[in-house]
């Protein structure tokens, strides 16, 4: 770290790896220009880390190159003990942005909206406002593609892009340039909702208002990217049976890392007892009939493998908005069809399976037909009721109120394995009956 030609790729790069003081200390040695885009390019966790690593007297330099919204991402990030000490190094305007901010949930509109956004009067000619924006802009250094024309009560009456001020004539009212049908976003609309507004209108920007409409702030695109990779971090994590991560993964203390994991892990361990209870209660069919437990594996793996299928399919179709619940006969309609399909295709491959090596080993008994049928049917069965609980399941918990995501592939699978035990040895009894049993 101690060479001078450190550069903010090579920093960046090395990140992941680095201690928080190398992190430290290969950001100093980075151009003022250079540290000043690498700081605001940060994750605001990182930001509020390396805030904290500095000596008090430069932590303000840095606080006041963020604008509100990521400002309070910072201040969230935070330590508790931290926070107000930090609030306390904005200027007055920007401290009371923040704290306004704060009040909203982090993960409603209001807590990602930036509350500094161009407005312009609908009085304004376009000349004027032109020259309102161009000096707003220097004052403000955010970004803007559309200014919002709001009445002396700031309640919003319309949008005007910089293109529609360009191409209009200059002695025109801002009131008739402007576009009065207005998307907008309520304070306590979630994020998710929120990012699904801008996939379904393909905006850029979107102001939040109150119940009186009155503009609060703007969401851009870029948060939205944010929101978007962290909606889907956290569905994937749950969906491989954790609990959600609130760090990087290297970053993410031992500890705790067991924590998040041990949970889910139990429930899935205790559900998998239960696959050996099923399993004791069929003993005295085990015992008379060995060769049924040659195929316990696959019945269960592949009811398993069906439902976790069906479940990831559903929770990110209902991710990305498009099943919701008054679709669920669809998906049971659709989920039984495949399923028996799915099924009928492994049925067949461990018929042949069965039968092909019985040709060629003699290892199944003079009963081998019957226990390939046997095997053929569970296999339909299990790989049927596998894809219609994985994608059922998540429809239910949305029901309650819980999150899809909940339902993961560990935790269908270990579902399906239990069942597929009961479904298979109740198949066996009815064939196999007078036979092996």
């Amino acid at each position: 770290m101690a060479d001078r030609s450190f550069t903010a790729a090579e920093l960046h790069e090395a990140w992941p790896a680095l201690s928080m003081e190398e992190r430290a200390e290969g950001f100093e040695l980075l151009q003022r220009e250079e540290a000043e885009r690498f700081f605001t390019q940060l994750s605001a966790h990182d930001q509020a880390q390396m805030v904290l690593l500095l000596p008090p007297g430069e932590r303000r330099i840095w606080l006041r190159l963020l604008p509100p919204d990521e400002a309070v991402d910072l201040i969230q990030e935070a330590p508790l003990e931290e926070r107000e000490n930090l609030l306390q190094l904005f200027d007055d305007t920007t401290r009371a942005e923040v704290r306004g901010l704060l009040v909203y949930a982090e993960d409603d509109a209001g807590g990602l909206m930036n509350p500094r956004y161009a407005r312009l009067r609908p009085d304004m000619s376009v000349d004027e406002a032109i020259s309102y924006l161009r000096r707003d802009a220097r004052t403000r250094g955010e970004s803007a593609y559309y200014a919002y024309v709001v009445d002396a009560e700031n309640r919003l009456r319309g949008v005007v892009s910089f293109r529609d001020l360009f191409v209009s004539s200059g002695e025109k009212r801002i009131e008739t340039v402007m576009r009065k049908d207005v998307v907008t976003a309520s304070e306590d609309m979630d994020q998710e909702a929120l990012s699904q507004l801008f996939a379904r209108h393909n905006l850029i920007m979107i102001p939040v208002v109150d119940s009186e409409r009155r503009i609060k702030g703007v969401v851009t695109l870029d948060d939205i990217i944010d929101v978007v990779q962290e909606e889907a971090t956290e569905d994937i994590q749950k969906i491989g049976g954790t609990a959600a991560l609130e760090a990087p993964y290297l970053e993410v203390p031992l500890l705790q890392m067991i924590g998040k994991r041990a949970g889910w892990l139990t429930v899935l361990f205790i559900g998998e007892m239960l696959t050996a209870t099923a399993m004791g209660h069929f003993e005295a069919e085990i015992a008379r009939a060995v060769v049924l437990a040659l195929f316990v594996p696959l019945i269960i793996s592949s009811g398993g493998n069906s439902g976790s299928q069906a479940s990831t399919l559903v929770i990110r179709a209902m991710a990305l908005g498009e099943v919701r619940l008054r679709d669920w006969w669809l998906v049971v309609r659709r989920e039984l069809a495949t399923g028996f399909v799915l099924g009928s295709i492994l049925a067949g491959i461990g018929l042949i399976r069965i039968l092909v090596w019985q040709s060629a080993f003699q290892i199944y008994g003079e009963h081998y037909v019957l226990v390939g049928v046997t095997v053929a049917v569970s296999l339909l069965g299990v790989v049927l009721w596998g894809t219609l609980a994985g994608s059922t399941l998540p429809l239910v918990l949305r029901m309650i109120g819980l999150d899809p995501a909940s339902a993961s592939a560990p935790f269908v699978a270990t579902l399906v394995d239990v069942t597929g035990i009961l479904i298979y040895f109740s198949v066996a009894n009815v064939m196999l009956r007078g036979t092996l049993l």
